[in-house]
C-alpha cells in the first residue's frame, strides 16, 4: 500500500460518517475534552445535545461514541427502550460485557431487584387490598402494583397517585415497609423494592472504579432525553453532584440528547462542569461542506438542495446520496420525496423493499420478511441493503426509519394503492398476532403486562390493525388502554402513542382525534383522567346511590371489644374481585351475546371520536377501575358509586355486585350489602368471594347460623381460603362453639403463616379458652410479622395481665396506645392493670 494511502474499511466509515462533518465544531469540542485531564477546570464531564426531531441528534451522538472509542473509551449507550434506572442500568451491563468488561456484581443485583420486585408486588396485595379469595386477580395485582408505585416506592409508574391522600400515603408506607421487612431476609432487599436505585448505583459506582484501571476513559450516552430524561434525570444530579451513591471515577464522561435544554433549575448549579450543544439545522456554510464532501459541488444543483431542505441534516445527507448532475434531478422533498429518496435505485425489487420496509415502525429480519412478502433468502438479501440505506437508523439490532422519510413513503403507499395499503398491514398485523400467541403458550397470563416482548408485540399487532383500519382495532385498543392504565403510566403512555401514531400514519382523524386528547388527558392528570376522558366521551356519568351513606374506613380501626383484634395490616374486606384475565380482548362481557360485533359500524379511517360508542362491558370496566381507586385511600362512599354505574351498563354481572356488597358492608350497610351479595351468589354459585362476604354480612346482622351457611360454601369451594376461615372462627365464637373456632383459625394459619391477622385472632380465641401462655406465643408470631399491629400488642398485654406479668402488660398496652391513641379498648385494659397494681 503507498504511503500516505488509507484502507479501503476506513474510506467505508468515513463516507458512513460523512452526514455528520458539518458538525465538526460540536465533535472537536468532545474530543478535545480528552485531551484535558479531569482536574483540569476546562474539562467537562458532561455534555447536553439538544434540539428538534430531525436535527440529527441521534447521530451526532453515535460520532461521539465513536470518538471517544478512539480514545480507547468503554462506552455504552442508553435510549427510551429503557424504562427505569434499573432496565438503563442493565443496558449499561450488557454493552460492557459485550467490550469484555462484564459488571458481574451488577449484573446479580439486578438479578435480585427483579425477582424481589416481583415478590413486592405479591405483598403489596396482601397488604393493601387482600381480597377474600386469596389469589391475587388481575385488577388486585394491578392495585398491588399501583400501591407501590402511588406510594412512592417503586420509581417510574404511578396508576393512582392522584387519588391517594397525603394520610393514606404515609399509613401505606408504613404497613408496607413493615410487611416488606417481615417477608425478607434483609434490609436490603427491602431497599431493592424501595428505592432501587440507593441500592443499584453504589453497586455500579463500585464496578466502574474497578474498571477505571483498564480503560482510559468511560462514556455513558443518554439519547432520547425527552423520554428517558424523567426518570434519568434526577438520578444523573445525585450521581454526579452528591456523595450518595459513592464515589464517582473522575474518568467518566456523561452524554445527554434530546429535544429540551438541561433544566436550570437542577443543573444550574453544575454549569461550570457540563457544555450545553444546541443543535440547528445546518448553515448554509455546514450545508455546503457536506453536500462538498459527498462530491455535490456544481452551484444549480447546491442552490436547489438548499432551497427543498431547510438545512436539514437527514434530507441534505440523502440528496447528497443521490449525486444530482442538475437542479432538475433535486426533487421537492415535500412533494415527492419517495422519488427522490430512490431515484437511482434501479432495481423494482428493492424499491419495492424499502417502500415495503416504511410499514413498520421498527424493524428486524424477521418484521422485513413479513412486510416484503418474499421468501426467506430473498428477504435477508434485501434486508441487508436496507439496513446500508443513509435514513435506515440503527436501534441496537433494528433499523427505524427516519421520520422524515417514512412519511411521505407512507403517504405514497396509502394513496397509491389503499388496497395494497391495507393488505401489508394486515399481513403484518397477523403475524405480530402470530408472534404475540407464541409468547403467551404456557405461560400465567398475569405477568404478560410486565414482558417487554409481549408488549412490543401486542403494540406491533395494534398499531397494523389500526392502519389497515380494522373494523374493532380501535375498540381493542381501547380496552387494552383501560388494563394498561392499571399497570402504570409508562405503560399507558405506549397504549396512547399506538393511536397517536397509528392515526398520523394512516390519515385517519378519528384515530388521531383519540391519541391527541387521551395523550392530553395523560400528561395533565395521569391514568385517572385517561379513565374520566373515555366515561366523559362517551357521555357516561356514574349513578348516585340513593340514600345516605354513612364513610366509614373499615380495616384499620382499633377493636373496641375484647379480643375484637382487627388488624392495622391488612384489612378485613377484600380488594378488586374484577377481571381474572388481563388479556382485555379475552374479557368476559357479563352476559352480552356472544356474536356481538361492539363497533361494527366503526370506520376508523373516516370516523370521529363522537362516532364511536364505547361498549357497555368497557365502561362498567373503567368504573370499576375508579371504584378501586376511591377504595385506595378508603373512600368506598365513592367507590360504591362508580360500581353502580358499572351495574348500570352490565347489570348482571356477578363480580361487580361482590365488589358493590363488599363496599357497603365496609361503608357499614349491612342489609343492603346481603341483598348485592345473595343476588351475586345467586348468579355465581362458585364465587367464594362473595359467599365469604355475604357470611361476614350475615354475621354482623346477627344470623351467625346465616352466616355459617355462607362461610361453609366458601370454604367448600376453596378450603384454604384464610378469610373466610376467620370468619367462620368468629361464627363459631357467636355460636358458643370454641372448638369449632379454634379449628377453624389452625387451618388459617396453616393456609397462611404470614398472615398476621390470622396469628392474632388465634391467640384471641386461646385467651379465650384460658390457655394464655399458648396465646403470648400466637401474638409474638403476630408482631413479629407486623411490628406496627395494635391489636396484637393490646391482646398481648391483657394476657399478661392474666399471667400476672403486670410490667409487661402495661408496656404492651402503651405500645398499643402509643400506634392508636383512641384505641378505646386498650385505654380501658390499661386502666384495670394499672388498678390492679396499685391496689
Amino acid at each position: 500500500m503507498a504511503r500516505g494511502r488509507v484502507s479501503l474499511q476506513e474510506l467505508v466509515r468515513r463516507r458512513t460518517r460523512a452526514g455528520l462533518v458539518a458538525r465538526s465544531a460540536e465533535r472537536e469540542l468532545f474530543r478535545g475534552n480528552f485531551d484535558t485531564a479531569p482536574e483540569d477546570g476546562r474539562h467537562r464531564f458532561l455534555f447536553h445535545v439538544h434540539g428538534t426531531a430531525g436535527v440529527g441528534k441521534t447521530r451526532l451522538v453515535k460520532e461521539f461514541e465513536h470518538l471517544a472509542r478512539e480514545q480507547g473509551a468503554l462506552t455504552a449507550y442508553v435510549n427510551e427502550t429503557s424504562g427505569s434506572v434499573p432496565e438503563a442500568l442493565e443496558a449499561v451491563c450488557r454493552q460492557f460485557a459485550l467490550r469484555g468488561h462484564r459488571l458481574k456484581d451488577l449484573e446479580r443485583m439486578l438479578a435480585t431487584h427483579r425477582e424481589r420486585r416481583h415478590e413486592a408486588e405479591t405483598a403489596a396485595l396482601a397488604a393493601l387490598d387482600p381480597a377474600p379469595d386469596g389469589a391475587p386477580s388481575t385488577g388486585g395485582m394491578a392495585l398491588a402494583r399501583a400501591g407501590l408505585a402511588g406510594l412512592g416506592l417503586v420509581p417510574g409508574v404511578a396508576p393512582f397517585t392522584a387519588v391517594l391522600d397525603p394520610a393514606q400515603l404515609a399509613h401505606g408506607a408504613d404497613r408496607l415497609r413493615s410487611v416488606l421487612a417481615a417477608r425478607f431476609r434483609s434490609h436490603e432487599d427491602v431497599r431493592l423494592v424501595l428505592d432501587p436505585a440507593s441500592v443499584l448505583t453504589p453497586v455500579l459506582t463500585d464496578e466502574l472504579n474497578a474498571v477505571v484501571s483498564d480503560v482510559p476513559w468511560i462514556v455513558l450516552l443518554l439519547d432520547t432525553y425527552e423520554r428517558t430524561g424523567p426518570f434519568l434525570d434526577a438520578w444523573l444530579h445525585d450521581l454526579l453532584t452528591t456523595d450518595r451513591y459513592g464515589a464517582l471515577p473522575d474518568t467518566v464522561v456523561i452524554v445527554t440528547a434530546g429535544q429540551h435544554p438541561a433544566d436550570p433549575a437542577r443543573w444550574g448549579t453544575f454549569a461550570d462542569f457540563m457544555t450545553s450543544l444546541p443543535l440547528q439545522p445546518f448553515t448554509e456554510a455546514e450545508a455546503r461542506g457536506l453536500l462538498a464532501e459527498r462530491g455535490v459541488t456544481a452551484e444549480p444543483v447546491v442552490a436547489e438542495a438548499l432551497r427543498l431542505t431547510g438545512g436539514l441534516p437527514v434530507l441534505l445527507s440523502t440528496i447528497a446520496g443521490t449525486r444530482p448532475a442538475g437542479p432538475e434531478d433535486v426533487t421537492d422533498p415535500s412533494a415527492t420525496a419517495v422519488e427522490r429518496f430512490l431515484k437511482w435505485e434501479q432495481d423494482p425489487g428493492r424499491r419495492f423493499a424499502a417502500l415495503a420496509g416504511a410499514l413498520p415502525r421498527l424493524l428486524d429480519a424477521d418484521v422485513f420478511a413479513v412486510a416484503a412478502d418474499c421468501d426467506r433468502d430473498r428477504a435477508e438479501e434485501l434486508y441487508a441493503w436496507v439496513e446500508t440505506l443513509p435514513f435506515a437508523d440503527r436501534l441496537g439490532g433494528r433499523i427505524r426509519y427516519h421520520d422524515i422519510v417514512r412519511a411521505p413513503m407512507l403517504r405514497l403507499q396509502r394513496g397509491r394503492s389503499p388496497r395494497g395499503w391495507a393488505d401489508g398491514h394486515g399481513r403484518l398485523a397477523q403475524a405480530f398476532r402470530r408472534w404475540r400467541e407464541q409468547t403467551e403458550s404456557g405461560r400465567d397470563t398475569g405477568t404478560l403486562w410486565l414482558d417487554e416482548t409481549w408488549c412490543e408485540l401486542r403494540l406491533g399487532e395494534l398499531y397494523h390493525r389500526l392502519c389497515a383500519a380494522g373494523p374493532t382495532a380501535v375498540s381493542d385498543t381501547l380496552r387494552d388502554l383501560v388494563e394498561a392504565c392499571d399497570q402504570g403510566e409508562a405503560l399507558a403512555a405506549r397504549w396512547v402513542r399506538v393511536l397517536e401514531d397509528a392515526g398520523r400514519d394512516a390519515g385517519a382523524p378519528g384515530v388521531s382525534a383519540w391519541g391527541d386528547r387521551l395523550s392530553a388527558a395523560l400528561a395533565s392528570g395521569g391514568t385517572r383522567a385517561v379513565l374520566d376522558t373515555l366515561l366523559d366521551w362517551a357521555g357516561h356519568t356514574p349513578l348516585p346511590v340513593p340514600g345516605r351513606l354513612p364513610v366509614r374506613r373499615g380495616g384499620d380501626e382499633p377493636s373496641t371489644t375484647p379480643g375484637g383484634g382487627v388488624p392495622a395490616g391488612p384489612p378485613d374486606f377484600p380488594g378488586d374481585p374484577v377481571g381474572a384475565d388481563p388479556m382485555l380482548w379475552d374479557l368476559d362481557l357479563a352476559g352480552a351475546p356472544a356474536d356481538v360485533d361492539w363497533m361494527s359500524q366503526e370506520q376508523a379511517r373516516l370516523t370521529t371520536p363522537a362516532d364511536v360508542a364505547l361498549p357497555a362491558p368497557l365502561l362498567a370496566r373503567i368504573h370499576r377501575d375508579r371504584a378501586l381507586a376511591h377504595a385506595a385511600r378508603g373512600d368506598h362512599t365513592s367507590a360504591v358509586t362508580e360500581l353502580s354505574g358499572a351495574l348500570a351498563l352490565t347489570p348482571d354481572d356477578a363480580r361487580t355486585l361482590a365488589l358493590r356488597g363488599e363496599y357497603l358492608r365496609a361503608l357499614g350497610l349491612h342489609a343492603e350489602a346481603v341483598a348485592d351479595l345473595e343476588q351475586a351468589t345467586a348468579l355465581d354459585p362458585a364465587d367464594a368471594y362473595a359467599w365469604a362476604s355475604l357470611g361476614a354480612a350475615r354475621l354482623t346482622l346477627g344470623h351467625p347460623e346465616g352466616a355459617r351457611t355462607a362461610l361453609d360454601h366458601a370454604l367448600a369451594l376453596r378450603p384454604d381460603y384464610t378469610w373466610a376461615l376467620v370468619r367462620r372462627a368468629r361464627v363459631a365464637r357467636e355460636l358458643g362453639d370454641p372448638e369449632g373456632r379454634l379449628a377453624a383459625l389452625d387451618r388459617a394459619v396453616a393456609a397462611e403463616p404470614d398472615s398476621a391477622w390470622a396469628h392474632c385472632e388465634r391467640g384471641d380465641a386461646l385467651r379465650a379458652a384460658d390457655r394464655d401462655r399458648e396465646a403470648l406465643a400466637a401474638y409474638d408470631r403476630a408482631l413479629a410479622l407486623d411490628p406496627g399491629y395494635a391489636s396484637a400488642y393490646a391482646s398481648r398485654g391483657v394476657a399478661h395481665h392474666r399471667l400476672g406479668h403486670l410490667d409487661e402488660a402495661l408496656a404492651d398496652l402503651d405500645r398499643a396506645l402509643e400506634l392508636n391513641p383512641s384505641y378505646a379498648w386498650a385505654r380501658e385494659r390499661r386502666d384495670a392493670v394499672v388498678q390492679h397494681r396499685d391496689g
